[in-house]
């Protein structure tokens, strides 16, 4: 038995996932088609000053934000709902894209 968390849960019993017990008791989780998937990778380490670290990883990569980075450019037009989904969605766009 192990605990899982709803998601994995659904994924096991619904889509065909399969969760293995390893001789050493570790568990392993394998993709309906059999592959295993990866473990996670560890998190990065937290800087003592992760803004400034978070400035230097943009700045070396030229990205600049300011107070008005993330204001909208909307004008109040109506959403064009067929161009959302092809943009948004591409499996919904017959032309692939």
């Amino acid at each position: 038995m192990a605990l899982l968390c709803r998601r994995q849960h659904r994924a096991v019993h619904e889509e065909g996932y399969r969760v293995e017990r390893a001789p050493d008791g570790a568990l392993r989780f394998l993709r309906p088609a059999g592959q295993l998937l990866p473990e996670v990778p560890p998190l990065p380490a937290i800087t003592a000053d992760p803004v400034q670290a978070l400035r230097a990883h943009h700045q070396a990569r030229g990205l600049s934000f300011d107070a008005r980075t993330t204001c909208p450019g909307w004008l109040g037009e109506r959403l064009d709902v067929a161009w959302a989904l092809d943009v948004l969605h591409p499996l919904a766009n017959p032309r692939g894209g």
